[in-house]
């Protein structure tokens, strides 16, 4: 590709809520790409991961699938695990206090997050890095020379940290620190490029850029990528709103559950989870807009995609004459009522609340006759946690979406 080129594939799915810094970003990304071909060399480019969780879905891998952009167009890539800043957790986007992780958890939650984040990334053109590396070396006179370069008053104009000063909700000093650590993995690492969601705006354009300018180094451009929305197609992926696409899960499943987005969230998807060039992505959204194709085709070409992505195409085609023959044979009807699914609802308590039964014993003896079906998978304890969202069956007849 040449640069106009590079450039347009890897802004695409970018959000940084102000035009004239899209613009910045994107002019500077142009320039520096030239710059790097003139001196014979790649881009350096990373993105900071902090383990929190063991437990990743899709969500997680849009700045993954970015990196992975990257790669393929031969840049340096360094995917950072952030054993440091992990310790405090990143307060962006959280209207309360992180509990505090030990190193111990971290590293045991890193082992399962980058082999994870192999399955997007080339791990033969991976490096991987830890910011536990400089970030345990800098001393006290270190922290008041970074620290020297901020003011309270940018940190309290974030939303999450001015939400909880106007609701006198403790705030706690170390939290300002995380934007400060992060900006120094930037200059530690000669970044050219950082790329993190829109949570991270404050912590790469104004923190990172800010610390690299005033340790004399050349300021890294933001690539700042949407968020990825979930099932419901509105809010934040999140394991907690049950709206997630486990990526530990299976190809039938996960394929299942692309299908279940509503057709508004398609175009979201198409541009930050697939390998589509923005060409394609471009032609599937105008052939959605005219209905050129019908929304359903699109979803299923999409849902193969996605699969495929952490999956073989081998078992995305499995997937998809899986989906087909449980959906479009005649064994599901395309239309059906929708249930909401609550925080830690058992499968006995959706069959009550949505209307498939009429008693908990009726409940009980059905799904001991192996009559209770979630995406065609027989459910057989009536008191375990709901597993998922999917098309819930009782019997031969009643049929519930739940969301």
């Amino acid at each position: 590709m040449n640069i106009n080129e590079q450039v347009e594939l890897l802004m695409q799915g970018t959000e940084y809520g102000d035009e004239g810094l899209r613009k910045t970003m994107e002019s500077e990304l142009r320039q520096r790409l030239a710059e790097v071909e003139k001196e014979g060399r790649k881009l350096r480019v990373y993105c900071g991961f902090d383990p929190r969780t063991a437990d990743l879905h899709i969500g997680h891998t849009v700045t993954m699938r970015k990196l992975r952009q990257f790669q393929d167009l031969g840049h340096e890539v360094t995917f950072l695990i952030g054993t440091y800043t992990s310790l405090i957790g990143d307060p962006s986007d959280k209207d309360k206090l992180r509990p505090l992780l030990t190193q111990e958890q971290v590293m045991e939650n890193a082992q399962t997050y980058a082999k994870q984040a192999f399955r997007v990334l080339d791990p033969e053109k991976t490096i991987l890095r830890y910011n536990h590396e400089w970030l345990s070396q800098l001393n006290f006179a270190d922290l008041i020379k970074l620290c020297s370069n901020f003011t309270i008053q940018q940190f309290l104009t974030r939303e999450a940290f001015r939400k909880r000063w106007d609701a006198e909700d403790a705030l706690y000093l170390h939290e300002f620190f995380y934007a400060i650590m992060q900006g120094y993995d930037a200059y530690a690492l000669k970044a050219d490029v950082q790329v993190g969601g829109t949570d991270q705006l404050f912590n790469i354009v104004t923190a990172g850029r800010k610390i690299m300018t005033a340790l004399d180094a050349k300021p890294n451009i933001g690539v700042i990528m949407s968020i990825l929305p979930g099932t419901d197609g509105v809010v934040k992926m999140s394991k907690s709103l049950g709206n997630h696409i486990p990526l530990n899960s299976t190809p039938e499943d996960m394929y299942g559950k692309v299908m279940s987005i509503p057709d508004a969230a398609m175009g979201q998807f198409a541009r930050l989870v697939t390998r589509w060039a923005p060409a394609d992505v471009a032609t599937f959204e105008q052939d959605l807009r005219s209905g050129a194709a019908h929304p359903r085709d699109l979803k299923m070409k999409l849902a193969r995609e996605v699969t495929a992505v952490y999956y073989s195409p081998e078992q995305a085609d499995a997937a998809q004459d899986a989906f087909v023959r449980l959906f479009q044979q005649g064994s599901v009807p395309e239309e059906m009522p929708e249930f909401a699914l609550g925080l830690g609802q058992t499968v006995i308590d959706v069959l009550l609340s949505a209307g498939l039964v009429a008693s908990k014993g009726e409940g009980r003896r059905l799904i001991e006759q192996k009559g209770v079906k979630l995406d065609g998978e027989t459910l057989e304890k009536f008191d375990a946690p709901f597993p998922h969202a999917g098309v819930l069956q009782v019997g031969k007849r009643r049929f519930v979406r739940v969301k």
